[in-house]
């Protein structure tokens, strides 16, 4: 009699839980959130791999064969205009002038012979002019000389800091060997490529703006504080890439940039009617992108997405969405395709309300 009091306890108990369980499941009914995708004015920040080049930077070439004599600066040197650099051996240069000058006395001493003689009617006229000549050509012989001796001092043509010096004192120099670079980095140019689409956009919705400033990110992920300005756009595009250059100038007074560096430009992009949806609303399966549409019924089903822009926490959509679709706000993981869910409706800009984004 006991066992059966106990088994009817048991029986009770178990019904009881089982009650419990299916009202508990009923209650933990899990209600997933679905909102819509928001049309906006914004703008987003693009960067593009930019090669940094001074705004002069020359090769500084012998002008004369011979030794090198001198070399009074060292590898990257900062130099004045006209500071003397290379000197390459001038004592034949020296002694030509010298001699050129020598004939332009002798020339200047057969013109006052010759006048005093013509003004006494001892030679002709033609006489005099002869010698006039011969004193002009002696003249011109020795400014030749005088600029092939100066062509053994080379100077720097402008403030710039100097490059590598690869001949070594006492080299027998050619002409128009290379002695070393010159580069004034006090501005720099960054060049960057754009892609012909980009570039009408740029030339639809950028170009004529007020604010055209662009800003530089370093090898170092690091920001140069002076931001830049878009000067000028090649005027043809490589038929090869399909891409047209673009060249923005930065000052660079602590000269910190030097030529052949490279880094990222950022340029911001203005877009209208942009379609916004938040970044955590996607899911990737080989590099494409998807959300999960919830039709009126609140079955699940999934949808590619094509990204126009990233901006911070959010995307930006050239298609696959239309403000009318219904997406699947959160619980991505939870859900499986063609699955019945229940939902509430966000408003789309409260999706988005505390997201990170720029308007205008």
């Amino acid at each position: 009699m006991n066992r059966v009091f106990v088994f009817m306890g048991l029986l009770a108990m178990f019904s009881q839980v089982a009650c419990h369980s299916e009202k508990t499941e009923k209650e933990e009914e899990v209600k997933y959130t679905v909102s819509s995708a928001v049309e906006i004015d914004t703008s987003f920040t693009k960067e593009y791999v930019s090669q940094i080049r001074s705004v002069r930077n020359i090769e500084l070439r012998a002008m004369e064969k011979g030794y090198l004599e001198q070399i009074l600066v060292d590898e990257g040197q900062f130099v004045r205009k006209g500071q003397l650099l290379f000197r390459i051996m001038p004592r034949m240069y020296q002694a030509e002038l010298d001699k050129a000058m020598a004939e332009v006395r002798v020339a200047e001493i057969d013109v006052e012979n010759s006048k005093n003689l013509a003004d006494k009617q001892i030679v002709s006229n033609n006489e005099l002019a002869m010698a006039k000549a011969k004193l002009e050509q002696a003249k011109a012989e020795s400014a030749i000389a005088r600029l092939h001796l100066n062509f053994t001092e080379v100077r720097a043509p402008f403030d710039g800091t100097i490059d590598r010096i690869p001949l070594k004192l006492g080299s027998l120099v050619d002409e128009g060997e290379l002695l070393t670079s010159l580069s004034d980095n006090s501005q720099i140019f960054a060049y960057f490529n754009v892609s012909e689409p980009e570039y009408l956009d740029y030339q639809t919705h950028v170009a004529n703006r007020a604010d055209n400033h662009v800003h530089l990110l370093l090898a170092n992920n690091e920001l140069l504080p002076e931001s830049g300005i878009m000067e000028t756009i090649e005027g043809e595009f490589d038929h090869e890439t399909g891409n047209i250059a673009f060249r923005a100038r930065f000052n660079n007074p602590n000269k910190l940039l030097r030529n052949g560096e490279t880094g990222k430009i950022q340029m911001t992009v203005p877009m209208k009617h942009a379609l916004i949806i938040p970044q955590k609303a996607t899911y990737e399966i080989q590099d494409k992108k998807y959300v999960f549409l919830v039709d009126k019924q609140g079955k699940v089903s999934s949808k590619e997405v094509k990204i126009a822009a990233v901006l911070p926490d959010l995307y930006v959509l050239s298609g696959g969405l239309s403000t009318s679709d219904k997406y699947l706000l959160e619980g991505l993981q939870k859900v499986k395709e063609d699955e019945q869910i229940k939902y509430s409706l966000v408003a789309p800009k409260d999706a988005i309300s505390n997201l990170k984004m720029r308007t205008e």
